[in-house]
């Protein structure tokens, strides 16, 4: 072998060696959408709890919420289903948007979802306990932080480093009949946040607006849907991120945007790189939305977890599972490295 080829395999080793992430031996490989067919669904939420993952989404609207496990946040296995309407359930339909946390100072895990009591009756959340991430879930609150007059979807709850939780949720509601033709109305969707008690039974104070339909990408003006949902928070170093939804979820104007503040409560400011991900029909990929945060096996890499149409030619509530990584400037500017749809390594 020449001199100068010798050096140069000696120089790709060592940067191997030195550069463990970089080596067959200590990264995966995905591919969106993830997992097999089963994994269709809205509003992804992923908790890693003790080395394994637990996914959880919008799939059975009139039954309850079923669960996939994963060691490696690509290969599923179903757990089946860790919360069932039965006959003495709050909720009767809409059973959407299932979070699971576990909260340290109870040792247990609280799935907070969405539901309706009957057909007449506003939408609300409710919260359940468990003391597995696989169920089954008990309702304990039903309706949970409950407001008079007020359609509430979309419950994340947020744990500060002081241990202070707090809840985050959308009021939603309709203006005039944006269903007629021409549209003489619109839906609308406001996230607010609200401290809560250390027992997570009722509310601290008076619930605060974060978030709505400002920016043009929004749709502040629509006369079909001013909406912002799907909100989830977290921390890094003194300031807050959050992360939200904006549009219509059946709708390729779908898209994630973020926001930044110095408490949970507020202010709010939106990036101006928003949104950071977006319909994109030249990788055949549309409406991405209602996002949750995870990290890689090594907990190294910060992934975010949401859903994308599953037909991107015929945008609706049929959705798939997407998974990519998310990085963050010198600023603190946050990007997400995506949307992807060629194979994509993850550090084990």
């Amino acid at each position: 072998m020449p001199p100068r080829l010798l050096l140069l395999l000696m120089i790709v080793l060592i940067a191997c060696q030195n550069n463990p992430s970089e080596t067959s031996s200590s990264y995966l490989t995905y591919q969106n959408p993830i997992g097999e067919e089963e994994l269709q669904m809205g509003d992804p939420f992923v908790l890693k709890h003790k080395d394994k993952y637990y996914l959880y989404g919008t799939t059975d609207s009139g039954k309850g919420f079923r669960s996939w496990k994963s060691d490696n946040l690509i290969n599923w296995e179903a757990v089946g289903f860790v919360y069932e309407k039965n006959d003495s359930s709050f909720g009767s339909s809409n059973f959407w948007a299932p979070e699971v946390h576990y909260y340290a100072p109870h040792k247990a895990f609280y799935l907070i979802y969405t539901t309706k009591k009957d057909e007449e009756s506003l939408l609300t959340i409710c919260l359940a306990k468990s003391e597995s991430p696989e169920g089954p879930f008990v309702d304990v609150y039903t309706p949970w932080i409950d407001i008079e007059d007020w359609a509430r979807i979309d419950g994340h709850l947020f744990v500060d480093n002081d241990s202070t939780p707090y809840l985050f949720f959308d009021k939603v509601g309709v203006v005039g009949k944006p269903w007629e033709k021409p549209s003489t109305g619109y839906l609308y969707g406001q996230i607010y946040a609200v401290e809560l008690a250390p027992d997570l039974s009722h509310a601290v104070g008076e619930p605060v607006l974060c978030s709505e339909a400002t920016a043009e990408w929004e749709g502040p003006l629509s006369m079909h849907s001013r909406c912002n949902e799907g909100s989830f928070v977290f921390r890094r170093g003194d300031l807050y991120y959050m992360t939200y939804s904006a549009n219509h979820y059946a709708e390729p104007s779908y898209g994630i945007g973020y926001a930044t503040a110095p408490h949970p409560l507020g202010p709010w400011t939106k990036s101006a790189d928003n949104p950071i991900v977006a319909t994109d029909s030249s990788i055949r990929f549309s409406g991405p939305g209602h996002n949750s945060f995870t990290t890689s096996p090594n907990g190294k890499e910060m992934f975010m977890v949401y859903h994308s149409h599953a037909d991107w030619k015929n945008p609706s509530g049929e959705r798939r599972v997407n998974i990519d990584r998310v990085v963050f400037d010198e600023n603190g500017n946050m990007r997400l490295e995506g949307p992807t749809r060629t194979a994509q390594r993850i550090q084990k």
